[in-house]
């Protein structure tokens, strides 16, 4: 089996885990996901990744209060929030929202269900971590590349370990409420959430998978 083959088998089993189960990773096994991820190119090597990553308690406690949060609170994220999906990025948005409904029983005219969903983004899907992804303001869009590199890193890090993850925008939204409770400076973006653990692989929202462009969908051949 050559490295491109074994690369595409850990990458075809990540997903973006919607239901975990209860137990902990081993601290040693979390440590060697992020020093695998560290590996990816950065701009200078800076490097520009810092991450807050909560034991099974810690990920409760901020579980809870952010629910709490979210439920009275508007969005208020650091970065601005996409200003449209248009054609095929609305498409694939949209497919996967259905998805996601057909495989938890919500039928697509039940707003109030689709909003209940939605808001399982807040109890972090149950995982028993987190990890919060920051990054320097003063690096601006550069810092964020970076670090985009480091989320998908980790996330098939993670899955090479099989622990399952999802990087979540939902929780960065409410980034001063996050950067309050974790007390945060305002020196860095917060950018994303990575929710992980074990899947679930009973919960309904773990049954479906997303499709992938083709080379030829993305690519301008010259």
């Amino acid at each position: 089996m050559n490295h491109l083959t074994m690369l595409n088998t850990i990458m075809d089993t990540r997903h973006s885990c919607r239901g975990f189960l209860l137990d902990a990773v081993p601290r040693a096994d979390v440590e060697a996901i992020v020093a695998t991820a560290q590996k990816v190119p950065s701009w200078c090597n800076a490097q520009p990744w810092q991450l807050i990553v909560t034991d099974k308690a810690a990920t409760d406690a901020f579980r809870t209060a952010l629910y709490q949060h979210a439920l009275t609170s508007a969005p208020a994220p650091d970065l601005p929030w996409p200003r449209a999906y248009e054609g095929v990025y609305d498409t694939r948005r949209r497919t996967c929202g259905f998805q996601l409904y057909d495989a938890v029983g919500v039928r697509k005219e039940d707003r109030p269900a689709r909003a209940a969903q939605m808001m399982e983004n807040f109890n972090l899907f149950g995982a028993p971590h987190v990890a919060i992804v920051t990054t320097p303001e003063a690096l601006g869009p550069y810092g964020m590349l970076d670090c985009g590199g480091f989320i998908s890193a980790f996330t098939v890090a993670a899955a090479a370990m099989g622990v399952s993850s999802i990087a979540q925008a939902a929780v960065a939204a409410h980034a001063p409420f996050v950067r309050g409770h974790f007390d945060i400076g305002a020196d860095r973006h917060i950018l994303c959430a990575i929710s992980f653990g074990y899947a679930d692989p009973d919960h309904p929202a773990n049954g479906f998978r997303t499709d992938r462009a083709t080379p030829n969908d993305v690519v301008d051949w010259r």
